[in-house]
């Protein structure tokens, strides 16, 4: 039996679900639009130096910033529940996605989900210790839960991403960011989205990003397999279909040629009780001529004979 070792315990998340997600579409996409969704056909990208990485990660992060905080400004929504301009995990995001970019913490399934995953436990983790009286005095410990369960979660889920780590705790800690509550969450999705925007726009100039959507591991097995099979299924009908035919046009032509024999009722007759036979010979089948023989027993008494 093997032994109890916890230590060596291993799941991925990724090992069920990719088989049954669809396959990545961006090949099927005009090339000049997939290029900026980080598609390269052929793969291979030229290095560059890090100079180039710095200016353009300048550019990246000055501009997605400064989106971020024009449009946060300007909805109405936004201003009548008094969300910052920017939330102080964006400045961590912006690094990996302008910068860090080859890095897996900063790929859009990590950035969108992880800020997604670390936001609602946040505010969980919130307003579950607000509920206590001595909320002001025991306020680090939920930030510190709220993080460290974010992380767990991510995890799990693998969808890591170090600035969503910093939004679960700012959930709990940070006044102008718990008051938000629920509005939290679409606070932090806008401000996601615009900068995977500028991200996709300015990083694949001379560089390349994202490196995968979802996994960096094939999906879609599942119904890879499904329409494999499928393809198979439809050979093989066919496949039979031709041979069934081959061999109705066989047992035809055998019934009018060479091996069954229609004779006469008497002569086929088993001494004075007048019991009626069919004759299976090596060269011949004699069957009675009043007596009726579909295909499919045509095709067995021909076997019987070739046996012989």
């Amino acid at each position: 039996m093997a032994s109890f070792r916890p230590s060596r315990w291993h799941f991925n998340i990724d090992k069920h679900i990719n088989p049954i997600l669809p396959a990545s579409v961006l090949p099927q996409i005009p090339y000049p639009v997939a290029h900026f969704l980080g598609h390269r056909s052929p793969p291979p990208q030229r290095p560059v130096g890090n100079l180039t990485v710095i200016f353009w990660a300048f550019i990246g992060i000055f501009s997605s910033l400064t989106i971020i905080g024009t449009v946060s400004a300007r909805v109405p929504s936004f201003k009548s529940h008094n969300v910052p301009q920017i939330i102080g995990s964006f400045g961590a995001a912006a690094v990996l996605d302008f910068y860090a970019i080859e890095s897996p913490l900063a790929q859009p399934r990590n950035t969108i989900l992880g800020q997604l995953i670390s936001s609602f436990v946040g505010i969980s983790i919130g307003k579950l210790f607000a509920l206590s009286p001595h909320f002001e005095s025991i306020r680090w410990l939920g930030a510190a839960l709220s993080c460290a369960t974010a992380t767990a979660a991510m995890g799990l889920t693998g969808t890591v991403h170090p600035p969503a780590g910093a939004t679960a705790l700012m959930a709990v800690m940070n006044d102008d960011v718990m008051q938000l509550g629920w509005f939290l969450i679409p606070a932090v999705e806008l401000g996601v989205g615009l900068m995977l925007t500028m991200a996709l726009m300015i990083n694949n100039i001379q560089r390349r990003f994202p490196f995968y959507w979802w996994s960096p591991e094939e999906t879609g097995g599942f119904w890879h397999r499904r329409r494999q099979e499928s393809k198979t299924i439809e050979a093989l009908g066919a496949s039979i279909n031709s041979i069934l035919s081959d061999n109705d046009t066989a047992i035809t032509g055998a019934a009018s040629s060479s091996i069954f024999r229609d004779t006469d009722s008497s002569a086929l007759e088993k001494g004075g009780g007048g019991d009626r036979r069919l004759v299976i010979t090596r060269d011949a089948v004699h069957i009675p001529n009043d007596m009726y023989v579909t295909a499919e027993e045509k095709t067995l008494l021909e076997t019987l004979c070739q046996r012989l």
